[in-house]
């Protein structure tokens, strides 16, 4: 079984929302190891995260104790990027074992083509100033400057500042169709969409499924005030299905 999740966005909100969301998250990685040939975690699993050759956020330990754990344990662990949590440097990597992928990758799971990631930096080519942020956001020159010259408390209050100014400008949860609308169309528009069978997207918070002429597509939906997430998951026969972790 190969289990998807992504979009908890662990430490949004007051303190109490947050550790409660971290902890159900712990547990819905515990429930979904002991059947799992691998795990991917799509992106914005942080809602910001930034690391410095020596020093990275506080907090998380519980997330970042039990990464470790399965990983010890055998357990395929995969993280992807989101456009909240990309500047990663490989500390997950080193210390928690698991793999981190930059970008959204073609894979072959379960006998099916699969194309996974994040969702983000996709069909915006008529969007020039979501370009122009994501290209600055990813600059080498900028993050090295923004390394150097910010202490690391004050960046992490830019950046915990930044990811609710961004949140706020999008005005909330968005319609389903609205907010995943560009993604199925750069499934269907891609090089090639007639080999890929599955795409598997995070980033618009919005669970749903769609089917284009040649591929299925999904959006894994979001943590955040969740108390029955939505995760993807693939049993060995290649059939994908969202679901909802209860807890129970």
């Amino acid at each position: 079984m190969y289990y998807f999740a992504s979009d908890m966005h662990l430490g949004h909100g007051d303190a109490q929302s947050a550790r409660h969301r971290e902890e159900l998250l712990v547990r819905w990685l515990e429930c979904v190891a002991t059947e799992a040939k691998a795990i991917y975690l799509l992106g914005d699993i942080f809602d910001f995260w930034y690391e410095w050759s020596e020093v990275v956020p506080a907090g998380h330990v519980r997330l970042l104790g039990k990464l470790a754990e399965l990983s010890d344990r055998g357990v395929e662990i995969h993280i992807f990027t989101g456009n909240h949590d990309m500047w990663q440097r490989g500390y997950l990597e080193r210390e928690c074992g698991v793999r981190v992928h930059y970008t959204h990758e073609q894979t072959l799971l379960a006998g099916r083509r699969v194309w996974i990631g994040h969702g983000d930096n996709l069909n915006i080519k008529r969007q020039p100033m979501l370009q122009l942020m994501n290209a600055t956001f990813r600059s080498r020159v900028v993050r090295a400057l923004f390394s150097w010259l910010v202490h690391p408390s004050l960046a992490m209050r830019f950046g915990k500042w930044w990811s609710g100014s961004s949140r706020k400008a999008h005005g909330g949860a968005p319609d389903p169709e609205v907010a995943n609308r560009a993604l199925v169309e750069y499934a269907e528009q891609h090089p090639q969409a007639t080999e890929i069978e599955l795409f598997i997207f995070g980033h618009t918070h919005a669970p749903a499924s769609y089917r284009t002429t040649h591929s299925e597509v999904y959006f894994l939906g979001e943590w955040i005030g969740c108390e029955t997430p939505t995760y993807g998951v693939m049993d060995a026969e290649g059939n994908f299905t969202l679901k909802q972790f209860n807890n129970q």
